[in-house]
């Protein structure tokens, strides 16, 4: 189980970290990502971790500015988000797979890894 939370409402050039905390296994073993879903658009891979070299991916809009993360003694996945903007406003999912495929593979949506959190909403206005 996946329990995503941290999100909430936020000025433009703010900053939000985003927890994920993994129950029932061990998400050091896993590939692990942050997808995202803006109203009105398709799901998007904001970044993801590969399981097989540890290799990062982050989509091109939010690079320089997010950061992925975990914490094996806490077993949570992290997304450090700074520089806020109106475009990064949608509901934020956390996701896991047991697959070592590589990082950009699961954030292109070309495969949906197996297990999912519940989205935590990232609002973000003035």
């Amino acid at each position: 189980q996946l329990q995503a939370s941290g999100g909430g409402l936020v000025q433009p050039g703010g900053s939000l970290r985003l927890s994920c905390v993994a129950s029932g296994f061990t998400l050091d073993y896993y590939a692990v990502g942050w997808f995202r879903q803006a109203p009105g658009k398709e799901r998007e891979g904001v970044s993801c971790i590969s399981s097989s070299d540890d290799s990062t991916y982050y989509t091109d809009s939010v690079k320089g500015r997010f950061t992925i993360s975990r914490d094996s003694a806490k077993n949570t996945l992290y997304l450090e988000m700074n520089s806020l903007s109106p475009e990064d406003t949608a509901v934020y999912y956390c996701a896991a797979d047991p697959l070592g495929f590589g990082a950009d593979y699961y954030c292109s949506g070309s495969y949906v890894m197996a297990y999912w959190g519940k989205g935590t909403l990232v609002t973000v206005s003035s």
